[in-house]
C-alpha cells in the first residue's frame, strides 16, 4: 500500500468526546459574542421570558374563547403535551446533570436568568417546538408567527449563555416528537 493512501488512525471514543465538547464550546463562545451588544441581550431576554411559559399559558387559555370547538381540542392537546414535556424535562435534567455554559465554558457569562441548575435539554425550546407544531397544525396561518418566535427562543438560550447548541437541538427533537405523538394518542 502506498504511503499516500494510508489511513490516519481514528481518535478513541474519549478523544472524540473531548473534541465534540471543545467544538461545541467554541460555537457557544462564537454565538455568545453577540451578547456584547446591549440591545441584543435586551431583545433576546424578552424572547426568552416569553418562552418561559407565560405566553404559551395565555394562548392555551385564550384558544377556547376565540375558536370554540377546535380551540378547546387544541388547548387540551397543548396542555397535555406541555405536562408530559415538563415531566420528561425534569427527569432528563436530573439524570444528565450537565452544567450550563456560563458555569462550565470559559468566556461565557449568564446574560439571563436560568430556571434551574442544569442545561440539558432546553425546556424553553422543547415547549416552543411542541406548542408551535400543535398550533400550526390546527391553525396553519399562525405558523408564520410561532415558528420564527421558536427559532428566536432557541437562539436566545445559546446567545444568553444558558444552553449549549446540543441542548437546544435535543429539546427541539423531544418537543417535536412529543407533539407529533400526541396526534396519534389524543
Amino acid at each position: 500500500m502506498d504511503s499516500k493512501r494510508r489511513l490516519r488512525p481514528q481518535p478513541s471514543w474519549p478523544d472524540r468526546q473531548l473534541l465534540w465538547i471543545e467544538r461545541e464550546r467554541s460555537f457557544v463562545r462564537w454565538m455568545h459574542a453577540a451578547s456584547a451588544r446591549p440591545w441584543v441581550v435586551l431583545a433576546l431576554n424578552g424572547v426568552s421570558r416569553l418562552g418561559d411559559g407565560l405566553m404559551w399559558y395565555a394562548v392555551i387559555l385564550a384558544l377556547p374563547w376565540f375558536s370554540h370547538p377546535v380551540g378547546i381540542d387544541c388547548a387540551i392537546r397543548m396542555f397535555a403535551v406541555g405536562a408530559v414535556n415538563l415531566l420528561l424535562y425534569l427527569i432528563i435534567k436530573r439524570w444528565i446533570r450537565r452544567p450550563r455554559p456560563y458555569r462550565s465554558c470559559p468566556g461565557v457569562r449568564a446574560c439571563g436568568r436560568s430556571l434551574d441548575e442544569y442545561s440539558f435539554p432546553s425546556g424553553h425550546t422543547m415547549h416552543s417546538v411542541a406548542f408551535s407544531l400543535i398550533l400550526s397544525t390546527y391553525y396553519p396561518a399562525l405558523g408564520y408567527i410561532v415558528w420564527p418566535f421558536t427559532v428566536l427562543v432557541g437562539v436566545s438560550r445559546v446567545v444568553l449563555g444558558l444552553h449549549y447548541p446540543s441542548d437546544v437541538v435535543v429539546g427541539a427533537l423531544v418537543g417535536g416528537i412529543m407533539a407529533a405523538v400526541s396526534f396519534n394518542l389524543l
